[in-house]
């Protein structure tokens, strides 16, 4: 082999080896494009989750937004800002009684169950009137929405008349249905509605259901629960005549039996 043929095979080795260097690196080149780009749709992709969740977790609650909004839907038989005076009685009754509940509330359902009929007896009969202010505390104190949502299920009682609202009141309160009170149970629709259907006027009605499945009155309720925070009470049951607090005589408790409850109410009634 002459030089000359020994120089072109060398030269033309050399070039094939330098095109096959380039065609190697144009592919490693595409190769890293490649990864560089899925990796960043994957870093966008799971940003884009991280900043969803961010979003979804700073988004108000439904509850949070009842309590915010502008336009409140009251129900029937109620009146004053927002409808949240509820007067239960006679008009010529002359003396109201204030009467604060929480619905999850253990001491209430005790004072309900020993004294509430005493209290329905004497509104019939025009002793008195009551007053009924709602509250939600326990909700965060135990945690849950079962106080807010059997407060907005009252409103809807109340939307059918006064006297379904007390007896539905009576109900969520009675031995039977009342949870204890770490067991959320009222923030159960389905619990709420079993509950009424232990009061005639509100079995089968599909208005009334219809207000409890669709939290109608959720803003009512949270406006209720805002008139009850504003009122200074810091605790439930609590009762008030004429601004005076109804107490076991002596103390600081409220009566929670039908004497103590009698001679409490008869000493407000002459004040």
């Amino acid at each position: 082999m002459s030089a000359r043929n020994n120089q072109a095979n060398k030269a033309a080795a050399r070039e094939r080896l330098r095109v096959e260097r380039e065609r190697q690196e144009k592919k490693d080149r595409a190769r890293r494009r490649l990864v560089v780009g899925v990796s960043a749709v994957a870093v966008l992709a799971a940003a884009g989750g991280i900043g969803y969740a961010v979003v979804q977790s700073n988004q108000p609650s439904a509850w949070e937004s009842a309590a915010k909004a502008t336009t409140v839907t009251a129900p029937k038989n109620t009146s004053g800002t927002n409808g949240t005076t509820v007067v239960v009685g006679k008009p010529a009754a002359k003396k109201t009684l204030e009467l604060y509940e929480d619905s999850r509330c253990p001491v209430c359902s005790t004072f309900e169950q020993s004294v509430g009929s005493t209290v329905e007896k004497d509104v019939e009969a025009g002793k008195y009137k009551i007053r009924y202010v709602g509250a939600t505390f326990i909700d965060d104190a135990a945690t849950g929405e079962g106080s807010k949502n059997a407060l907005s299920a009252l409103g809807a009682a109340l939307d059918v008349s006064p006297e379904a609202f007390l007896k539905y009141k009576a109900a969520l309160y009675s031995a039977k249905f009342h949870p204890e009170e770490n067991d959320d149970k009222f923030a159960k629709d389905s619990y709420l509605l079993e509950v009424a259907d232990s009061v005639p006027a509100l079995k089968g009605n599909a208005a009334f259901k219809k207000n409890v499945e669709d939290g109608t009155f959720d803003a009512w309720a949270m406006k209720m629960s805002k008139a009850f925070d504003d009122s200074g009470v810091t605790g439930t049951p609590t009762l008030k005549m004429d601004g005076k607090a109804v107490t076991v005589a002596g103390s600081d408790n409220p009566p929670m039996t039908v004497p103590e409850f009698e001679t409490a109410i008869a000493t407000a009634l002459k004040g």
